[in-house]
């Protein structure tokens, strides 16, 4: 099963411009249409122009904008597959980002000739991704600490660098990349002799210091950050701090959205919000910085494939985290920053889809929401808790997928297809009852309706998938 793009939907017939006024080959025009890119967001319209035409680029979008595709298709048309040495690097702040990247460069690519990406990020053993260096590779996507490991080690050159491209750039700063990002540089040709794009959701001063640094003459991007007002309404609730946990499950027993992201300002009510649901039988999950990457993996696979109902997030933790199709974004706590408010509810009611927004507000935050009020540029909608009532007769929140854990990956040439395979010819399952596949390089990650996972479970670690037996669990 194909995942699901990283960060480009695919537009609205009114998002803008023809991908095919671009002057882009006609092989890639047709494996755009293939993938159902028509039109441009307003990000892409803006920006790929002028990337394709060579000129360094500073452009503020936000997640979700179609950025993705308004770097790589620049990237990848500057790119000779015929000479296997790294031409074009793009960084991201964390491995989820870095992940999501590649998996759209991977589909926009497709339509070239034998082109060759390679994700460098910490979390994975060294050997696996050095050999895939010493293989070629004409793409590199990755973190900065892991590049800059791989530098040090002398299994990656940039002597042969044309695109470099800063992704979430403000991010970067944010996690303390600045000086991994200046030593770098310097593997790298100088302004001039490669084109760099930066990307970035807000323009802080350090942003603009980073540009000034790393950039020639660069053309600039910003598209207004607004909320989308006419989308999606946000429903607020005020609340005394000892309501306010409770208050989620009193929303989530009432709207009963199938997947939805509760945003917390701090580690700690995140850890109490998820305590608190899962008292309540739910099915949540934590994403904060204190996360090893195997657990950050599993909860964000099992939120993208449907088998998580609540995943409790920090802004921070969740920043660059595109999920398709998001039921319902609530604030748990209000955030004194406007801009990552209008991030945080612009995560659902993408592409004219519906959504959900729910904020609970204390007495010590109106002072907040009034500031969101002027940029948004409408007055508040207040509810009553008291109106929040369960679904008559509807049985406990549950999400309607399972996720099982196969105990092998990429490096033992398993692909999406055999997994599929041995679930509906083998085990006979429906192709409806299965979901997403996500294969890693030592684990593969497949969602199952949870009314068959048990069977699918037993199946599994009864049978072979690709010819050997594995060892399956449910996660």
């Amino acid at each position: 099963m194909t995942p699901p793009a990283a960060d480009v939907p695919p537009p609205a017939s009114k998002a803008g411009p023809s991908f095919a006024s671009l002057p882009l080959a006609p092989h890639v025009l047709a494996n755009l249409e293939s993938l159902g890119y028509t039109t441009m967001t307003p990000i892409q319209a803006a920006s790929l122009p002028l990337a394709l035409a060579g000129r360094d680029l500073i452009a503020q979008a936000r997640t979700g904008s179609g950025k993705t595709a308004a770097f790589a298709l620049a990237l990848l048309a500057r790119l000779n597959p015929r000479h296997f040495g790294v031409q074009a690097l793009v960084l991201c702040p964390t491995r989820e980002l870095a992940d999501q990247v590649a998996q759209e460069l991977r589909r926009l690519a497709r339509a070239e000739d034998n082109i060759k990406l390679v994700t460098l990020c910490g979390g994975v053993p060294l050997r696996g991704q050095t050999a895939s260096l010493a293989h070629g590779a004409h793409v590199v996507v990755g973190t900065p600490g892991r590049v800059l490991d791989h530098l040090g080690r002398e299994s990656l050159s940039l002597a042969a660098l044309n695109t470099l491209v800063l992704d979430e750039a403000d991010r970067m700063l944010e996690m303390g990349f600045a000086e991994d990002i200046a030593a770098i540089a310097q593997h790298a040709p100088p302004p001039g002799r490669r084109q760099t794009l930066l990307f970035s959701a807000t323009y802080p001063e350090g942003v603009a210091q980073l540009a000034a640094r790393y950039l020639r003459e660069p053309a600039e991007v910003r598209l207004a950050e607004r909320a989308p007002a006419g989308l999606v309404p946000e429903r607020r609730y005020e609340v005394a701090e000892d309501q306010r946990l409770h208050a989620v499950g009193l929303l989530l027993a009432h709207f009963r959205p199938e997947r939805t992201l509760a945003f917390c300002n701090t580690r700690q009510q995140c850890r109490d919000l998820v305590a608190v649901l899962q008292a309540q039988g739910l099915v949540a999950a934590e994403l904060h910085g204190d996360l090893e990457q195997r657990e950050r993996d599993q909860v964000l696979v099992q939120f993208a494939n449907r088998s998580l109902s609540v995943l409790v997030a920090t802004d921070v933790a969740a920043r660059g985290l595109d999920i398709d199709k998001l039921e319902a974004v609530i604030n748990v706590d209000i955030t004194p920053d406007v801009q990552v408010h209008t991030h945080r509810i612009g995560r659902t009611g993408r592409a004219g889809e519906s959504g959900l927004v729910f904020s609970l507000v204390g007495l010590d935050e109106m002072g907040r929401i009034g500031r969101i009020e002027a940029e948004q540029g409408r007055e508040s909608d207040w509810h009553p808790l008291s109106a929040l009532k369960p679904a008559e007769g509807a049985p406990p929140l549950q999400p309607p997928m399972v996720t099982l854990q196969i105990a092998g990956g990429r490096k033992e040439k398993i692909r999406a297809g055999d997994v599929l395979g041995a679930l509906t010819k083998d085990i006979g399952l429906p192709g409806s009852a299965i979901g997403r596949i996500d294969v890693n390089d030592f684990s593969t990650y497949v969602a199952v309706q949870r009314g068959v996972a048990d069977k699918a479970l037993r199946g599994l670690n009864a049978g072979r998938v690709k010819g050997r037996s594995v060892k399956v669990r449910r996660v």
